[in-house]
């Protein structure tokens, strides 16, 4: 057994690779895949390693840490950089030529290597997707044999869309390719609905064409909206400080709160109660506070701190059809009350949720075959946490939701199954094609794709 322990950046997700070494060129990569003596199977690569599953782990393998982190060509309507390189960097590259990406998504810390080939999520605009990974046009990657392999989305689009959900088993991505557009002023402002004020109201606020984040407290029945939009004719300078006190609170303060309350006050219904004041004062800030005409989207986009400090949470995530989402989440709220009532327990932070368009760009897209809307409960992992997520999972897929494979905890192969049917065969046909031995497969990916014959083979 290794002696190194690797955990992702929340610290909830372990394990034990045989090696870990760092990667500063393809040429690196190459040398690794190659060396089967010294860099045992599976060879997993990471960046920040923020996913709150075991999509990143290799026990008893290499775990690939890729320090390549350049901006390599920043062009009109595009931007190419290294694998390693984080979102939020390559934004501010970005920023001072005046472009910005079509998904600013909340974890600056994504690195660009995992946004082309992993599941992300983020509200849509009008007439755009809410996943980083759909504005990829083209990457190059180092396969399990060590060849090189450059995929565009012109040239075979199929394996591209195959990629974009292949989490690093089809190949070790060392570069990419984003489509980008031009910085344009952002509107964004704040509204509190009783849930079924909000339910009621869904169908016309869909038609404002706004994107759209929930913050959902079920123990008090309200959905604080947030609404965004593109704002281009927004008079004066952009307001700066509006997303730097947003991000504050919710990367740092809230579950910070969360965290000592939970801790220092041991009688729940106190602790409960301050958390739920708490919410109190964020929603009225929100409404009161948090609001706009000119705003800037990259400003949204939070660097978080490595390691992680008091301020971490972690999360889980199902998406739903929009035309089943109403009533889904009105049961949600209830299925929040009947597990504290019957377990004692309930998430010491909110839950979230986004509104997706329809997005076929990834194989295994959550809004493959139409627009979705989510559910994401938020914690600091008080205890109590990893059971409520078996039955939060448990519901979920019931009522027919799609899970990410990296932002999913507790995923199972059946569940897997349910979400996404017939397409994780196809999957892993195609996987088994780039990589026969299984040299990137870890036991996560080998349950959810169903190749355990593959795993087997590598093992030996």
């Amino acid at each position: 057994m290794s002696d190194l322990n690797v955990t992702n950046w929340f610290g909830d997700v372990s394990s034990r690779p045989q090696v870990v070494v760092d990667a500063y060129s393809p040429d690196d990569v190459v040398a690794i895949l190659n060396d089967t003596h010294r860099y045992p199977s599976p060879v997993r690569a990471v960046g920040s390693n923020h996913s709150t599953t075991a999509c990143g782990t290799a026990e008893g393998g290499t775990l690939i840490r890729m320090k390549m982190n350049r901006v390599l060509r920043v062009e009109a309507d595009c931007v190419t950089v290294e694998a390693g390189a984080i979102y939020i960097d390559i934004a501010d590259e970005l920023r001072k030529h005046n472009l910005q990406f079509h998904v600013t998504t909340e974890i600056g810390n994504l690195s660009a290597g995992s946004a082309a080939c992993c599941g992300t999520k983020d509200s849509s605009f009008e007439g755009e997707y809410g996943q980083v990974g759909s504005y990829v046009t083209g990457l190059k990657m180092v396969l399990a044999s060590g060849q090189l392999l450059e995929v565009t989305e012109d040239r075979d689009p199929e394996l591209m869309r195959k990629i974009r959900a292949s989490y690093g088993t089809f190949g070790i991505v060392y570069e990419a390719t984003f489509r980008v557009r031009p910085i344009v002023p952002m509107s964004v402002h704040h509204k509190t609905y009783q849930v079924d004020d909000f339910i009621a109201r869904l169908p016309e606020l869909k038609k404002t064409g706004h994107s759209m984040m929930f913050f959902m407290f079920p123990f008090v029945d309200k959905i604080t909206v947030e609404f965004r939009k593109y704002n281009p004719g927004a008079p004066g300078k952009p307001n700066r400080a509006l997303w730097g006190l947003r991000n504050y609170v919710w990367a740092n303060a809230a579950p910070k709160f969360a965290r000592y309350t939970e801790s220092l006050v041991p009688v729940k219904s106190l602790r409960y109660g301050l958390i739920d004041w708490f919410y109190k004062i964020i929603r009225f800030s929100m409404e009161h506070v948090l609001h706009s005409a000119n705003t800037l989207a990259p400003d949204q986009t939070i660097r978080y701190p490595s390691p992680a400090t008091d301020g971490r949470y972690t999360f889980s995530l199902f998406a739903f059809s929009e035309s089943v989402y109403p009533a889904v989440l009105k049961e949600y709220f209830e299925f929040n009350r009947n597990y504290y009532r019957q377990h004692g327990y309930r998430s010491n932070m909110l839950s979230v949720g986004y509104r997706i368009a329809q997005d076929s760009h990834s194989f295994l897209s959550y809004s493959h075959d139409g627009p979705v809307m989510t559910l994401d409960p938020v914690s600091t992992a008080n205890p109590g946490w990893e059971a409520f997520l078996d039955a939060y999972n448990n519901f979920c897929i019931e009522r027919g939701g799609r899970p990410l494979f990296n932002q999913t905890p507790g995923l199972t192969r059946a569940m897997a199954v349910a979400a996404f049917g017939d397409r994780l065969g196809a999957m892993e046909q195609t996987r088994a094609q780039y990589d026969p031995g299984g040299r990137l497969l870890n036991a996560y990916f080998a349950e959810m794709f169903g190749s355990e014959a593959s795993r087997s083979a590598t093992a030996t």
